[in-house]
């Protein structure tokens, strides 16, 4: 018989996301990661903050538990922060100060995925009133899938950098292939998609 352990499961799938997420960053210097690839901005270290305040939010204010036990930085969420600050760095914010405080959150997040039970009811501040109370389960799932459609975001931001693609470190989950195969792939695509859109 198999058995099931739903918070492990669900624990086990946001630290690879996580870890993805992290992972594209690798190699790449810090012009690169802060680059706008996007019309709307999209950037891999913006990514890795976006996702560092969500976890320190829902996991942590939601749940009594609060990071930032004196005055938070100028992005954090509040009414003064200005609009989409947690999705790009700073020249004043280094990669190793948004990398550190995502590992922070994790340590953080963890510690109460530990402490409490999925079960557990927090009250989310920024949502309105009458939905402000939800699970620790319902906010693991969110988050997670919050988590892992940014690591998928930034798949495809890294691969417009420098072509580098895959899932997970040392997990090539790509066909593969040289540039020139690669290339034909994509030109087959291309007249594909034509022959439809001019039919």
């Amino acid at each position: 018989m198999i058995e099931s352990n739903a918070k492990a499961d669900l624990l086990r799938y946001l630290r690879d996301a996580r870890e993805a997420l992290v992972w594209k960053l690798e190699g790449l210097s810090e012009y690169d990661i802060r680059r706008p690839l996007t019309p709307t901005g999209t950037n891999l270290l913006g990514l890795v903050k976006h996702a560092a305040g969500v976890e320190l939010g829902y996991f942590g204010d939601t749940f009594g538990r609060p990071f930032f036990t004196e005055e938070p930085p100028p992005w954090w969420y509040t009414e003064d922060a200005e609009p989409n600050a947690d999705m790009w760095a700073t020249a004043d914010e280094s990669r190793e100060d948004i990398v550190g405080l995502y590992h922070q959150a994790w340590e953080h997040s963890d510690s109460t995925f530990a402490t409490l039970p999925l079960d557990a009811v927090g009250h989310v501040p920024w949502w309105p009133e009458e939905r402000r109370a939800t699970t620790l389960h319902h906010l693991l799932v969110r988050v997670l899938a919050d988590t892992n459609r940014h690591a998928g975001h930034a798949d495809i931001v890294r691969e417009l950098i420098d072509g580098a693609v895959g899932w997970v470190k040392g997990k090539d989950n790509i066909p593969a292939g040289d540039h020139a195969s690669w290339q034909a792939h994509r030109s087959r695509l291309e007249d594909a998609a034509r022959e439809v859109g001019n039919g």
